[in-house]
């Protein structure tokens, strides 16, 4: 089975604006709103992929409510927590200006949240996937990714860690399965700048000898980049489109990978799936279908 964490779920409400201005009332053309971070959007695409998974998440408010409830309208195996106190967050995405978002805070998670999270936690057992994904509510400690590692270690469960900075370098020590940070992600924890497929592939090779298992390099429009734990670098152009949505595009790609990997075994469908899926979801106004996925999986 796999689990996905999200500590920061949202309700995105992401909309388009025809020709914003600064200072004026503008009006929407288009809205859509979907329950939202990153492990909920892995969980997301692995139902739509056919692949069974719980999303574990904390929960406050009626955003809450409201994301449990689209959650489970979809099919999601949704298990929540609640957080006493505050909201989760509510964030803004505007689909016509590119990479503009507001993103909300989030509820404080308290101690006994976490510990009611080990609870769960402590069920999963050898052949498991655990994906931690996504960022923190404000205060959190960025070791608790390891943390969580670390009480699973040696129970013979596959992490997987979508995350940047501390977040990702603290888990490497727990050898993840498969780590997914982007080009600007990977160069920021080394401090250079990666633009290309060359200069990427030492810095993922670095991130392996750190403890990474498998690393997956995405470079947006560009394509992606794979080292593997048997020490083959695999690339990808990234499909040709439209992009309609980026948003839960590299989320997308995780889970591509992760249904590849379990219904072959073999590293490069996997990677093919997980391009093939996070183009799908960029190329669409939701999630990548089973359908689009395949059409792009032909072509690569």
């Amino acid at each position: 089975m796999i689990y996905t964490v999200t500590f920061n779920p949202s309700l995105d409400y992401i909309v388009d604006v025809k020709d914003f201005a600064l200072g004026m009332t503008n009006r929407t053309t288009s809205e859509l709103m979907l329950p939202g971070g990153k492990g909920i959007n892995v969980s997301t695409v692995l139902r739509n992929l056919g692949i069974d998974n719980t999303a574990l998440y904390f929960s406050a408010g009626f955003v809450g409510d409201e994301i449990t409830r689209l959650l489970r309208e979809d099919g999601v195996n949704a298990e929540e927590i609640k957080v006493e106190g505050g909201c989760s967050r509510i964030n803004v995405k505007l689909s016509s200006i590119e990479g503009t978002e507001i993103n909300g805070m989030g509820p404080v998670i308290s101690d006994e949240g976490i510990e009611r999270l080990y609870q769960k936690l402590d069920t999963l057992a050898e052949g498991d996937f655990l994906v931690l994904a996504g960022s923190l509510p404000s205060g959190m400690s960025t070791t608790i990714y390891s943390d969580i590692m670390k009480r699973l270690e040696g129970k013979g469960v596959k992490f997987v860690v979508d995350a940047t900075r501390d977040l990702l370098r603290n888990a490497l020590e727990y050898k993840p399965f498969f780590v997914k940070p982007n080009n600007h992600e990977l160069g920021e924890i080394f401090g250079v700048t990666l633009k290309t497929f060359e200069e990427v592939e030492p810095y993922a090779r670095k991130m392996q000898e750190m403890g990474a298992a498998n690393v997956i390099v995405s470079l947006s429009g560009q394509g992606a980049l794979m080292v593997t734990s048997d020490g083959e670098c695999l690339t990808l152009e990234a499909p040709k489109g439209q992009v309609i949505n980026a948003v839960g595009a590299g989320d997308s790609l995780v889970a591509g990978f992760l249904a590849g990997y379990i219904e072959s075994g073999n590293y490069e469908h996997a990677f093919k799936m997980g391009v093939a899926s996070g183009s799908a979801s960029a190329f669409s106004s939701d999630f990548a279908t089973r359908e689009e996925v395949e059409k792009l999986l032909g072509g690569l």
